[in-house]
């Protein structure tokens, strides 16, 4: 491995620690209310009773979490990713994903959306994970269900991850002729809703 490849490594493995012992504060400040005067988070396009307020919480976590591990990984691509020996954001991602539900915070996989997948753990396991991934490469920005399971219930989404620029198409051959900005997977949540 090249230094400035050890280099990077240790960078990302640095910024995933830091993202993960975060993963707490965030999502303390994520169930408290909103300060007077604040704008609202940004729309999404759920489904079902919007009346439930654990509901809408649940959601609103979902939607921070995805823009915090969307654009971590927008970040390290862009500023530490330079060629191909260096570890993708999305490996050092999912390591987060891991450590994230060790701990019983939430689930979360990257799924695979063009049916080629580079890794097979990034294919679709479920039902959910299935209908989620058809309808977000589909061109649907959010695909969510709720499901009680041992008594609890749990809200699952899924979010689109797009082709956002070039250095996507260094690691990920087969995304060269997929246009910028449509979806080539989906990320996964199954959180409790509290």
């Amino acid at each position: 491995m090249k230094t400035s490849s050890r280099v990077t490594t240790t960078t990302l493995f640095f910024l995933t620690a830091v993202l993960a012992s975060s993963m707490t504060a965030a999502q303390d400040a994520a169930q408290q209310p909103a300060p007077k005067g604040s704008s609202p988070a940004a729309a999404v396009e759920p489904s079902g009773d919007t009346a439930d307020a654990a509901l809408e919480r649940t959601r609103k976590m979902v939607r921070m979490l995805d823009d915090i591990y969307k654009g971590g990984i927008v970040t390290i691509t862009t500023h530490y990713v330079n060629d191909r020996d260096a570890i993708p954001a999305g490996t050092a991602f999912k390591m987060l994903f891991k450590a994230a539900e060790e701990k019983g915070w939430h689930r979360v996989r990257l799924l695979d959306g063009t049916g080629h997948p580079l890794n097979e753990e990034n294919i679709a396991a479920d039902e959910f994970e299935k209908a989620a991934v058809k309808a977000l490469v589909g061109g649907k920005a959010w695909y969510e269900r709720e499901i009680k399971k041992d008594g609890r219930r749990y809200l699952q989404v899924g979010t689109p991850i797009p082709v956002v620029f070039e250095k996507c198409v260094m690691c990920h051959d087969n995304f060269a002729n997929v246009p910028r900005g449509k979806a080539i997977g989906a990320l996964a949540y199954t959180l409790p809703i509290e």
